[in-house]
């Protein structure tokens, strides 16, 4: 008897179906306070590379293609920020720029955080949290990665690695956030406005389908869906169990195009 099996799989997707062209995914800022100084989410590409020779990896497909598929967000701001322990020995973060500081102290503590001791994956390596404002939704399944800005070199190195994330942007939205880990506690942290933070990279239906990033409306809608995941991640310990629940609340229509 001949065991041998040969198995197959075609997918073809017929053209006009919504899974045929590029996935939809929407972008828009949770608040509009102090949004001028936001930058838009914008495509990696490097068009000052050079192209004249035919074997350029300028010009190679697959650097092509990797490089399309990430989005990045640029820092809206300027900072230079220590790292000690006080009289008590309690962790606290330092702006190095005192007066100088294109951030007020009182609007930097509202913007960047040091997670509670107890909450770091390791006892000599801070976290800190810097909020923005950015939410990205889809109408499809489609999932968001969080990543560093791997392409984008950097003279100063950081002292430390960013957390990436993963989850589903069709079922929960919420704003993202820079979350760094800081290895070398004697560097300062030095980020400039205008600095690669993270990349995006979306995942939907079809690992052959274009990304296209549209700015859309924040609607009374989405602003009522977003109230219903707000401050949850303090009440249970897996946000990710109220997929579903939050999926079912979804509005209709999510891509409402901007004004």
């Amino acid at each position: 008897m001949d065991n041998d099996m040969d198995i197959r799989i075609h997918i073809e997707r017929p053209e006009g179906s919504p899974k045929a062209g590029p996935v939809s995914v929407g972008w828009f800022l949770i608040d509009d306070k102090s949004s001028i100084v936001m930058f838009p989410p914008e495509r990696v590409s490097f068009r000052d590379t050079n192209r004249s020779h035919a074997k350029s990896a300028a010009r190679c497909p697959g650097v092509i293609q990797l490089e399309s598929r990430y989005f990045m967000i640029r820092s809206p701001y300027d900072l230079h920020i220590g790292f000690e322990r006080d009289a008590k020995g309690q962790a606290v973060l330092v702006n190095r720029d005192g007066a100088a500081s294109a951030v007020r102290s009182n609007k930097l503590g509202q913007i960047l955080h040091l997670v509670n001791e107890r909450e770091w994956r390791y006892p000599d390596r801070p976290t800190v949290q810097l909020s923005l404002p950015y939410c990205f939704v889809c109408e499809e399944t489609c999932y968001i990665t969080q990543l560093d800005s791997f392409a984008h070199y950097r003279k100063d190195p950081l002292p430390g690695t960013i957390f990436g994330g993963r989850f589903p942007i069709h079922a929960w939205v919420r704003p993202l956030m820079w979350a760094f880990e800081w290895h070398d506690t004697g560097k300062d942290l030095i980020v400039k406005r205008g600095d690669p933070l993270f990349y995006c990279q979306f995942e939907a239906d079809g690992p052959d389908r274009a990304i296209q990033l549209v700015a859309v409306e924040r609607t009374p809608e989405i602003e009522t869906w977003l109230k219903m995941m707000t401050g949850v991640s303090g009440l249970v310990n897996q946000t990710f169990s109220l997929f579903r629940a939050a999926e079912a609340a979804r509005p209709e229509n999510l891509l409402v195009p901007r004004r």
